[in-house]
């Protein structure tokens, strides 16, 4: 996972406290790990799930992920495959 390899310390919305949570990327004024988010993530929980279980915004976890989608580490984005459109007609 790309984001494991992230310099966090660019991404304003997270901190990283020496004896709080073991000095793992949290975010700021919390206890919750960054890395929950892209657990859940790619566990299929959306965004709101990810905000009414952890008790974290939405601007933080936009913040995250869009730091995330930023790094040269990051995977290129999903292209969606083009529309096709059928002409009945033609068939």
């Amino acid at each position: 996972m790309a984001a494991a390899t992230l310099d966090r310390s660019q991404c304003p919305a997270v901190e990283s406290v020496p004896g709080k949570r073991s000095g793992a990327w949290v975010f700021k004024d919390t206890r919750m790990p960054v890395s929950t988010v892209f657990e859940n993530l790619e566990s299929g929980a959306t965004i709101d799930e990810i905000m009414e279980w952890f008790g974290v915004t939405r601007e933080q976890v936009v913040a995250v992920l869009e730091f995330a989608a930023r790094s040269p580490d990051a995977p290129p984005p999903v292209q969606q495959p083009a529309a096709q459109t059928v002409d009945a007609h033609s068939l």
